[in-house]
């Protein structure tokens, strides 16, 4: 007996059959140009320390950071958001805002070679400060006004070195429009600001930490990143940080706030980008490694998701990878 009567006349594995036309019908476009590579660097010269906890990725000193910047532009991936590793520390983070600071240093060299290269700023307090958190301490907690001054004039002393944009990732009150404030008032008015708007306080975030020496010395950061429980609160920070001037607001991490994204891009007509962190990269290293799951497969897969919830730009370390596998295709 057949059964084609009975059968509905919609029949979505049409669409399927073939490679041309799945790409017809692809609802979801993944490019280079959507990518942003994070760097670390460090002092001295020729320096190239691995970071056990997450495989393919170096401390690099400011010359062989400019020639991993050379190969990432090779590759496709023409935007790279740079970490500071700084010689020396203090208690406030004001390291970080002198004229030969080491990010400062790092955006010099590479523009001389690479003046196409785009180069982000993370604005930040955590690699510079003796004691790991993202601000001043006063009475045992970081004192948000206090901090604003710091995270400003590291945003202009960047400006001044060259970076194309800053993203400030401290989440402290107010930061967004007290920066703004700053570089406009120091004639960095075209200077884009990137802001860490849903930044939460996640357990995926340990890698990073060994790579940029950053752990905090005592307690955590709940108190001024955000609780995973909570997604109002993420719009919320979003819409404040939109209303005080941010051109492009980030989820942070990605994975596991996917819902995040895709509220964030529906109710705010801005672009969103989405941090795929240390923590989440490691895993599926680790993964691969014991050869658990086929890497580049799951990496492609998870690239896609991002966007699919509404990542118009991905932070990732698997930038590189993921772009010569596009260049393939």
């Amino acid at each position: 007996m057949s059964l084609r009567p009975l059968f509905p006349q919609t029949r979505l594995r049409r669409l399927r059959y073939n490679k041309v036309v799945r790409n017809m019908v692809a609802e979801t476009s993944l490019s280079a140009d959507d990518l942003i590579m994070p760097l670390f660097v460090c002092p001295g010269e020729k320096v190239k320390n691995p970071i056990k906890s997450m495989p393919g990725n170096d401390q690099l000193s400011v010359d062989m950071l400019v020639e991993k910047c050379k190969e990432l532009y090779t590759a496709g991936v023409k935007s790279v958001l740079l970490f500071g590793i700084p010689e020396s520390k203090d208690e406030d983070g004001t390291v970080a805002t002198h004229e030969h600071g080491i990010v400062q240093k790092a955006t010099r060299a590479i523009k001389e070679v690479l003046p196409d290269m785009y180069i982000i700023a993370d604005i930040c307090n955590c690699e510079y400060t003796t004691h790991g958190h993202c601000g001043t301490i006063i009475d045992g907690d970081v004192d948000n006004d206090s901090t604003l001054v710091t995270l400003s004039a590291q945003a202009v002393s960047l400006a001044e070195a060259g970076v194309d944009m800053v993203a400030p990732s401290d989440m402290m009150d107010g930061r967004i429009a007290h920066m703004r404030s700053a570089l406009d008032e120091n004639c960095f008015e075209k200077m884009p600001i990137m802001a860490y708007s849903a930044k939460y306080a996640s357990g995926f975030y340990g890698p990073f930490r060994d790579a940029a020496d950053s752990a905090p010395q005592f307690g955590d950061r709940s108190t001024y990143q955000m609780d995973p429980r909570n997604s109002d609160e993420a719009i919320r920070e979003v819409e404040m940080d939109i209303a005080e001037g941010a051109d492009i607001v980030m989820v942070k991490p990605a994975l596991s706030y996917l819902d995040v994204i895709y509220r964030t891009k529906h109710e705010f007509n801005i672009p969103v980008a989405a941090y795929n962190v240390s923590g989440e990269f490691s895993m599926v290293k680790a993964a691969q490694e014991r050869d658990w799951i086929d890497g580049n497969r799951v990496m492609m897969e998870i690239m896609t998701s991002i966007k699919r919830a509404g990542a118009d730009i991905i932070i990732t370390y698997h930038a590189q990878e993921v772009a010569e596998i596009l260049n393939k295709r």
